[in-house]
Order: C-alpha cells, then sequence, then structure tokens
C-alpha cells in the first residue's frame, strides 16, 4: 500500500497503451461519473475485490486515479470502458462519484486490442483471461488485416514484414505461436472445467486435449471428476480425445480410461510338488508345459464349453 501511489506515478501512460495521450485531436480528458462507465462487452478479465483491489482502492482515496482510463462513447448512451475496469472498481470502493478518462473513438476491433493489451500488462492473469483475451485481440487483428486472398487462408497483417496475425501476437505476448493455441483452444471447456484450471484442480496440458471434445463428451466427464474428486493426466487426456474422435466416447469408455482399467492376463501357478506325480522324475519343466498344453489343446476340442 504505502509504495502503490509511487508506483503509479511512475506509470506513463505511453508505458501503459504504448502510445501518446491524447493520440488525436478527438481524444478529450475528462471526469466522467461512474454511473456512466459501463464494461466491455464480453470483457474477459475478473475485477476482484481482494487485498490488492483494497490497496488500490486506499490509494485512489488518498490520491486520486493517476492515470486516466481510457473510454469510448456508446450509442446507446454513457461511456464504455476499453481500458481502466480495476480503477473504475477502486473509485467506487473509494467513495469517488467520478474518474478521469479519456475519450477516444475507436472501432470494436482497436478498442478490443487496447482493452487486451492494457490488462495484459498485470502480475497475474487467470489461464482462462488469457485464453479469452488472445482469442478475441487475435480475431480482431485479423479482422483489421482484412479478408484472405483465396489461396492464402490466414489474412496477414498490415505491416512491411507481411507476418501472420498469428506471429505477431506471439511477438507481443512473449508466447510461442503453439501456446497461444493451446490457450485459446481452452475457450472450448465448459465453464465448469474452465473454472478447474483457474483452481489447479485440472492441469493446463489434459485441459487442451479435453477442450476437442463435444458437450456432452465433457458433461460427461465432469460428472466423472465430481464423483470421484479426480482429474485426467496428459495420457489419459489424449486417450479420451482419440475415443471421441471416433464416436466411441461414452460414459463407460470414461470410467474405463480414468480408473486406469485393463484386462488383466490370466496367470495360473501350478507348484513342482502337484505336477510329480503326474510326469516321469526326468521331465523337465519345458517339458512338463508341452504336454499340458498339448492336453489343453485337445480338451478346449472335445469340450465347446472349454472354448467358450
Amino acid at each position: 500500500m504505502k509504495g502503490s501511489a509511487a508506483k503509479i506515478q511512475m506509470t506513463s501512460l505511453d508505458e501503459l497503451f504504448g502510445s501518446p495521450t491524447p493520440q488525436a485531436a478527438s481524444d478529450q480528458l475528462q471526469e466522467i461519473a461512474l454511473t456512466e462507465l459501463h464494461s466491455f462487452k464480453d470483457h474477459p478479465f475478473h475485477v476482484v475485490d481482494d487485498e490488492k483491489m483494497r490497496e488500490m482502492a486506499e490509494s485512489v482515496e488518498q490520491y486520486g486515479v493517476l492515470v486516466p482510463g481510457i473510454v469510448r462513447p456508446r450509442p446507446e448512451g454513457g461511456y464504455e470502458v476499453v481500458a481502466g475496469h480495476r480503477r473504475k472498481r477502486a473509485s467506487e470502493l473509494a467513495g469517488k462519484a467520478a474518474m478521469p478518462v479519456i475519450v477516444r473513438e475507436l472501432d470494436d476491433d482497436e478498442a478490443t486490442i487496447i482493452m487486451v493489451d492494457s490488462n495484459l500488462q498485470r502480475e497475474k492473469i487467470l489461464p482462462s483471461e488469457k485464453a479469452f483475451a488472445y482469442r478475441m485481440k487475435l480475431e480482431a487483428m485479423k479482422r483489421k488485416a482484412g479478408r484472405p486472398k483465396k489461396d492464402n487462408c490466414v489474412p496477414l497483417a498490415h505491416n512491411l514484414a507481411g507476418k501472420k496475425s498469428r506471429d505477431i501476437l506471439a511477438e507481443q505476448v512473449g508466447e510461442s505461436q503453439d501456446q497461444i493455441r493451446r490457450y485459446i483452444r481452452l475457450t472450448h471447456l465448459l465453464p465448469a472445467l474452465l473454472q478447474m484450471v483457474d483452481d489447479n484442480k485440472l492441469a493446463f496440458r489434459p485441459a487442451v486435449e479435453l477442450s476437442y471434445l463435444s458437450s456432452d463428451g465433457q458433461s460427461a466427464l465432469l460428472e466423472w471428476m465430481e464423483n470421484q474428486a479426480a482429474a485426467p493426466s496428459l495420457k489419459q487426456a489424449q486417450r479420451l480425445k482419440e475415443y471421441s474422435k471416433t464416436g466411441e466416447l461414452t460414459a463407460k469408455t470414461i470410467c474405463a480410461v480414468l480408473s486406469g482399467s485393463k484386462p488383466k492376463s490370466v496367470q495360473i501357478t501350478l507348484k513342482k510338488k502337484c505336477l510329480s506325480q503326474y510326469f516321469p522324475k526326468e521331465y523337465t519343466q519345458q517339458q512338463m508345459e508341452e504336454v499340458i498344453l498339448f492336453l489343453l489343446e485337445n480338451w478346449k476340442h472335445t469340450n465347446k464349453g472349454g472354448a467358450e
């Protein structure tokens, strides 16, 4: 708490949003009532009243909001918060009626990119937050890049290097393309399973594999996990994915894979003392086995019950 105000003062808008403020002549710095500020549509980042939020609220109460938020006008009235959801909540907790914001004219894709970029700088981000943030930003980047040509299924971003949108996103967030793809796959999980990933009850990599299961398959899996208080390993998740691909994923299959049940090999041990009365003393173990197998083979053919 003691150092939080100083940290806020040292954070420039250039560092937060990557461009000088105001960005254009239309930008306006205003004090706007909190009741006029509305959350970004499908905002993927959680605003939690935790210890850090309480510290921020105390700082806002004492010093005010030192870094303005960014908002854009809404057609239906009021403003949509693009960056500054936590600052708005801290202002509410601090008993403020308004907060400073920069009013900026932004289209949906520009607003999405700024919203994601401003939140990805946070110290702690949940897997679900990254998943939806990466997906939203990548889709916005692709739309801004324009529709792909018929011979190119991935749109190119408007830049001299001619890089794909996914390449640029990977460079910007410091993740590999594969890791970004994995995070985005998490958005295909049922909310309850995704919550388990956030709660560290389901490991990241198995969760990625499970995202390929149908909704019904995920529901059946979730029921098993809740009943057994257990989660699948990576190998088990991969097996479930394969069963799902072939249409063989059922509640029974899930139970078999996750319980680790496998057909057990039959092993019968006959003690030498029991067998010796049936064989000459000079017979070796191998000779005994050959005779036993020969007799069993004959028995199988003469006794249908044995074959069954």
